[in-house]
């Protein structure tokens, strides 16, 4: 095993195999857990963007509204699913069966372009021309700010798709879809998140397509593994504790090291990981 494997998988709390069912439920009890635990709290926020993360946390936050409905006699409970394109969303059917397939209590779509675009336009005026990373990330700010304010309209928590395969790598924009409340799929890696989907009988297509963050307008439906310059079936067997190239464990552990700072609260004078 390589030196950093076990302290990543130890940390991110990945089993090298699981039961899709019992896991499953884990995180069906527990997102009910939080929603009892708080009972302020009635709603579930959730951006569905067509993909296997999306589509798996969207099924498990409306299974586990309907058994608290069910449980308490009542309608007090509800998961909101947010569609959020920037414009018109290539994958937009699939975004659509995704839905189909969760069948949440309720469907907001939210156009992000007018408001991305106008904080482009405002910071250009100051600063110069941002690139079309900058912007990708600016989208993924936009689409979580979009989800805060719905769940504090709606006495509702956000929820978040991070699971082990993306945090080790640290793929997300910071405060943008690594911002969230409630966090259903950590200690999973994709292979496992499939499996799951597989079980509960999702349309096969919505966790066999290529992982994309789809965030820069120069690179549409970029996949991710290009991105990442390693696989997800690599990532996933480092993460089980398997063999992997050394070229391989030394990509994902180059971003593992590189991202530490998305996955730790802002470094305060107390704090010496970053040094």
């Amino acid at each position: 095993m390589h030196p950093l494997q076990q302290e990543i998988i130890e940390t991110l709390k990945v089993n090298p195999e699981i039961d899709p069912k019992e896991e499953f439920r884990k995180s069906v009890d527990f997102v009910k857990a939080y929603l009892k635990k708080h009972s302020f709290l009635k709603t579930l926020v959730l951006g569905i963007s067509g993909g296997q993360d999306s589509t798996l946390t969207g099924y498990i936050c409306q299974t586990a509204v309907n058994e608290l409905n069910e449980e308490t006699g009542s309608d007090h409970y509800q998961f909101i699913a947010v569609r959020l394109p920037y414009g018109e969303q290539s994958d937009e059917e699939d975004c659509q069966v995704a839905l189909d397939f969760i069948k949440p209590s309720r469907r907001v779509r939210v156009n992000i372009k007018p408001a991305v675009d106008a904080s482009e336009a405002s910071v250009e005026s100051e600063i110069g021309e941002i690139n079309e990373f900058v912007k990708g990330n600016t989208k993924a700010r936009e689409r979580m700010k979009v989800q805060y304010d719905i769940a504090a309209a709606c006495d509702g928590v956000v929820v978040g798709t991070d699971h082990a395969a993306e945090a080790v790598t640290g793929f997300f924009t910071k405060y943008g879809d690594g911002a969230a409340d409630i966090l259903p799929l950590y200690r999973l890696n994709k292979r496992q998140g499939k499996s799951i989907l597989k079980m509960l009988g999702c349309p096969e297509h919505l966790y066999q397509k290529a992982p994309t963050a789809d965030l820069e307008s120069d690179k549409p439906q970029l996949p991710d593994e290009a991105a990442l310059g390693v696989t997800y079936e690599a990532i996933d067997d480092y993460l089980e504790g398997k063999q992997v190239s050394e070229e391989e464990a030394q990509t994902i552990e180059n971003w593992y090291k590189k991202t530490r700072h998305k996955r730790e609260e802002p470094v305060s004078i107390f704090d010496d990981w970053w040094k």
